[in-house]
């Protein structure tokens, strides 16, 4: 069944006292569905018994590291990657999430707020779905029951805080819900799915809006919402901040300013069955005095939301956008403003091979970061990977095998000074190598075809380290030494199968994945400053 699905736009009052609201599901139609190349009808089946990429981090423990057995391809097949196929999102689409990949089939969210199901072996089209506003997340599949009946269902969030559940079999509207009422508030970090529940992180855009000097800076806070998968209703929330935003002082211009608020979740929870615990880490604050809670990791009880401890990492970050000029900022900016040093990235749980647990995870400041999670998050080390800056140090995610974290760094907007890849023994915080990407010559320093930022999230295979960069470059690392063993330019245009015309651009966001032999991949995520739009998803798979 191909379809083009919308909720109708009703909305209800719900429990929570943050003002979470139901949006009435809206019956699937086929009208209006993008002009692509469809799917013979298949039935799904159980989608969650073969090899699967699910979710952002391929893991509860968002590792985005995928074993031998579900990767299909070895560190010998990666130089003999070569183009598969290329599916291009209609006109005006830009590609935005990453692709899960589930049951031999892709599920992925572009901007406006496009939702696709694919077929991971040819690249046609098995049903879309439209949001209301730009999905960016990763989307897990997941089982609930609806109505008596057990489906399998599509899990994701929009630019608008709004969460929505689809049957990953035809698209049908299952549930939607608005998760935060704040006007910039926004879901950018996928939603965790672990027990039946929806772990939604929810982050914000008012650290944007409040560059303007007639706007009440600021009121939004951070926040992680637990959710029932099979009908959206809330469990808990948790705000990063416990504090409610209260009147502070006011404005040059007489403007009542509020505060404390900030520290956005950006990133999808981190699970750890052993604990109990749900882990996420936050961005700076947008008001000073910045709350202990920023640029800090957290970790929460599952089943209560209860924070259990919290280890900030960098105080005093309180920032807006333009707080960064030395002159014309902003007036709402704080008196010392921070170095706008979030987190962006999801924590990485992995136990080692002496049987102690580990989290890791990268800063925005160049540094990448070691918790123990059994002390309260007690700093175990640090490395610095980069110099950091606003768009500068780490990103959008890390990646870790058993024993080693592979960082990657964008210091963007650098020129030829962007980039970089670190791998760091966890066990010990020291190097074991750190490489930059190879020299481009470039006539203007920051021609954007020249930056090699690698702001993308990392993705890992034994033997094989994937990151690409903002000016279209994708490269496999040897994890060994990392040797660049494998490059494609995917800044070009494809002819693609399924028909629209589609051009490559910015490796950025999200990562690879990789399921079953085949490198899925997207080109041309353009949602931060410098970046190159594209509308391409690329599947790749050794030359035979």
């Amino acid at each position: 069944m191909t379809v083009w699905a919308s909720p109708r736009c009703g909305v209800r009052a719900a429990a929570l006292a943050a003002m979470t609201v139901l949006l009435p599901a809206g019956q699937a139609t086929a009208q209006n569905a993008p002009e692509m190349t469809r799917c013979d009808p298949a039935p799904l089946g159980n989608p969650l018994t073969g090899p699967m990429w699910n979710g952002w981090g391929a893991d509860l423990a968002n590792t985005r590291f995928q074993p031998a057995s579900v990767a299909g391809l070895s560190a010998a097949d990666v130089p003999k990657l070569a183009l598969k196929w290329a599916f291009g999102f209609p006109a005006g689409e830009h590609v935005a999430s990453q692709p899960t990949v589930v049951g031999g089939r892709i599920y992925i969210g572009t901007g406006p707020g496009g939702v696709y199901s694919i077929d991971a072996a040819t690249g046609c089209l098995h049903w879309a779905f439209r949001a209301h506003a730009i999905v960016r997340t990763a989307i897990s599949i997941g089982q609930v029951e609806v109505l008596g009946h057990r489906v399998y269902a599509a899990f994701f969030g929009d630019l608008q805080a709004n969460v929505y559940a689809v049957d990953a079999a035809n698209g049908r509207h299952l549930w939607t819900r608005r998760v935060d009422m704040h006007p910039s508030a926004r879901i950018t970090g996928a939603p965790t799915l672990y027990e039946g529940r929806l772990f939604v992180p929810v982050s914000s855009l008012e650290e944007a809006v409040a560059a303007n000097p007639a706007y009440e800076c600021c009121t939004f806070r951070g926040s992680v919402v637990a959710m029932e998968a099979a009908t959206g209703e809330p469990v808990w929330r948790t705000y990063t901040i416990d504090e409610t935003p209260v009147p502070t002082k006011k404005n040059a211009n007489g403007v009542q300013n509020w505060g404390p608020a900030g520290a956005a979740v950006w990133n999808a929870p981190t699970v750890d069955p052993k604990r109990g615990l749900l882990y996420l880490a936050t961005g700076d604050a947008y008001t000073a005095p910045a709350s202990p809670n920023s640029d800090a990791v957290i970790a929460v009880d599952l089943k209560t939301g209860k924070k259990v401890w919290v280890t900030q990492v960098t105080k005093d970050d309180a920032w807006i956008s333009g707080c960064e000029r030395e002159t014309n900022r902003p007036i709402n900016c704080p008196d010392e403003p921070g170095p706008d040093f979030d987190f962006g990235q999801s924590v990485i749980l992995r136990d080692l091979p002496d049987g102690r647990s580990i989290l890791t995870v990268g800063q925005k400041s160049g540094v990448g970061w070691a918790f123990d999670p059994d002390n309260k998050g007690a700093v175990l080390w640090e490395y610095t990977v980069g110099r950091g800056s606003i768009r500068g140090g780490m990103q959008f995610g890390s990646a870790a095998d058993e024993r080693v974290v592979y960082f990657a760094t964008s210091d963007y907007p650098e020129g030829p000074e962007a980039g970089g890849l670190a791998a760091v023994d966890m066990a010990t915080g020291k190097p074991v190598w750190h490489v930059r990407p190879p020299r481009m010559t470039c006539e203007q320093a920051n021609d954007p075809t020249c930056i090699q930022a690698q702001s993308q999230a990392v993705t890992a295979i034994p033997g094989v380290v994937f990151s690409g960069a903002t000016n279209g470059m994708m490269r496999a690392y040897s994890s060994a030494d990392g040797k660049i063993i494998w490059e494609f330019d995917t800044a070009r245009e494809f002819e693609t199968v399924n028909g629209p015309p589609a051009r490559g651009g910015s490796i950025d966001g999200p990562g690879a994945t990789i399921v079953g032999g085949v490198m899925y991949l997207n080109s041309g995520y353009a949602l931060t400053r410098g970046g190159v739009p594209g509308n391409v998803m690329l599947a790749f798979a050794p030359a035979r």
